[in-house]
C-alpha cells in the first residue's frame, strides 16, 4: 500500500482536469482508503467509530476524510443505480410569513419537475446553518436553494459539488447563482413616499446589516434622504434584529425619545410590528401622531386599522424562481452564474400619513 496515497493524488489530479462544464466526482470511501493507506473496510470502521481501529490508524483516516472533503454517504444504497429527485430548501425562519411563502413556492416548483423537497429551518442561528447542510450533503441532494446567513454554508455546499442558488441574501454572488429582491430601491421608494408627505425626521429600525438584505435597505433610506438634501442622522437608524418584544422595546425608547422621529421605516415584517405595539402602547394614533411603513409585507398589516402601508415581496414566486434556476444549473453545471432581480412594489394603504403642519407633495410610487 505504498502507493496508495500517490494514486489518491493522482486520482484528485485528474477530476481537476476534467473538461470545462463537466461536474467532477465526489470523494469516495475509496478515495480516503487510498489516502490513509488501509483498505476501504477498516476506513469504514474508522469513520462509522465501529468495530476496533487502532488509534494512530482512526487519526490517519479522519485526517484523510477531511483533506479530501469526503462526507459519508447515507442514501448510498438507493442512489446507486439512479440520479438523486431530492432537492434541499434550507430558509431561515419558518415563524416568519416570507419565508414559509418562499419555501411553498419551492416545494410546488420542485413537485412539478418531479422532485421532493427536504425542507430545514436554521432559526436564524450559524450553527444549526452548518449542521443542516452537513446533512443535505450526506442525504446526496440534486442541490440546494438557501437563504444563506453567510457565504460559509453555499461555499461549503458547492465544495461538495452540490448546485446551490441563494435567494433573498446573497453572499456568495461569484460562486453560485441567486435570486433576490431589488431592496436598496424598494427601501428608497418608501422614504420618498414619507418624505413627500412632508416628513424629515424619519427613522430606521433595522435588523442585520451584515446580511445583503439589511445592508440595501440601509442603503436606499439614506440614498433617499441624501437625494433630499437632508443629512443622515445616526441617532434615527437603530437595529433590533427579528425579535418582535425586542423591536418593541427599542421602539419604545426611541418614540420616547427627546425629539421623536414623526415616521419610522421598519426594515422587516417582525419589526414593524413591533412598532406598532410600541406606538399603541405609548397611545400614538397612526398616522396622525406616527407614520409606520415596512420593507416586508405580512399577512397581519391588511387586518389592522389602518392598514399598514409596506412593500409586497413574493416570497412564494420567489422560491419557485430560485428552484427553476437550480434545475437548470443541475442540468448545465458549466453556464455561468447569475442574478435575478425582482423589483419591488410598494403597497400604499392608510399607515402613512401627512406630517404634521407640511405640505403634501404628490409622487406616484411604483
Amino acid at each position: 500500500m505504498a502507493n496508495a496515497p500517490q494514486r489518491a493524488t493522482d486520482s484528485a489530479s485528474a477530476r481537476s482536469r476534467l473538461p470545462s462544464g463537466t461536474r467532477p466526482a465526489r470523494p469516495t470511501i475509496r478515495d480516503v482508503a487510498e489516502t490513509a493507506g488501509v483498505s476501504q473496510s477498516t476506513t469504514s470502521r474508522a469513520l462509522r467509530n465501529q468495530g476496533y481501529v487502532a488509534a494512530e490508524v482512526r487519526e490517519r483516516v479522519r485526517k484523510a476524510a477531511a483533506k479530501l472533503g469526503y462526507v459519508p454517504d447515507a442514501m448510498a444504497r438507493h442512489l446507486r443505480q439512479q440520479v438523486s429527485r431530492s432537492l434541499g430548501v434550507l430558509v431561515s425562519d419558518l415563524r416568519n410569513p416570507f419565508y414559509a411563502d418562499l419555501a411553498a413556492g419551492a416545494s410546488r416548483a420542485a413537485r412539478r419537475a418531479g422532485y421532493t423537497v427536504m425542507l430545514i429551518d436554521d432559526h436564524l442561528l450559524a450553527e444549526e446553518e452548518a449542521e443542516a447542510s452537513e446533512v443535505l450533503a450526506s442525504m446526496r441532494v440534486a442541490g440546494v436553494v438557501i437563504t444563506p446567513l453567510s457565504a460559509r454554508v453555499p461555499h461549503y455546499l458547492l465544495r461538495q459539488h452540490i448546485p446551490v442558488v441563494e435567494v433573498d441574501q446573497q453572499f456568495a454572488a461569484d460562486s453560485c447563482d441567486a435570486v433576490v429582491v431589488d431592496n436598496r430601491v424598494a427601501a428608497a421608494k418608501l422614504t420618498e413616499h414619507l418624505l413627500d408627505l412632508g416628513h424629515r425626521r424619519i427613522a430606521l429600525l433595522g435588523d442585520d446589516t451584515r446580511w445583503t438584505t439589511g445592508r440595501e435597505r440601509v442603503r436606499g433610506y439614506e440614498q433617499a434622504l441624501t437625494r433630499a438634501g437632508i443629512g443622515v442622522d445616526p441617532t434615527l437608524e437603530v437595529t433590533a434584529g427579528w425579535d418582535v418584544e425586542e423591536a418593541r422595546q427599542t421602539a419604545v425608547e426611541l418614540l420616547q425619545g427627546v425629539n421623536p422621529p414623526s415616521a419610522v421605516l421598519a426594515a422587516n415584517a417582525v419589526l414593524a410590528e413591533g412598532i406598532w405595539r410600541a406606538a399603541t402602547e405609548l397611545g400614538l394614533r397612526i398616522p396622525a401622531d406616527l407614520s409606520v411603513v415596512s420593507c416586508e409585507e405580512a399577512p397581519w398589516m391588511t387586518l389592522v386599522s389602518p392598514q399598514l402601508t409596506a412593500v409586497r415581496q413574493d416570497g412564494s414566486a420567489l422560491g419557485e424562481a430560485a428552484v427553476i434556476r437550480l434545475l437548470e444549473r443541475i442540468g448545465a453545471p458549466g453556464t455561468p452564474v447569475s442574478t435575478l432581480v425582482f423589483r419591488a412594489k410598494v403597497t400604499l394603504r392608510g399607515s402613512s400619513g401627512p406630517a404634521a403642519d407640511a405640505p403634501r407633495v404628490v409622487r406616484p410610487v411604483a
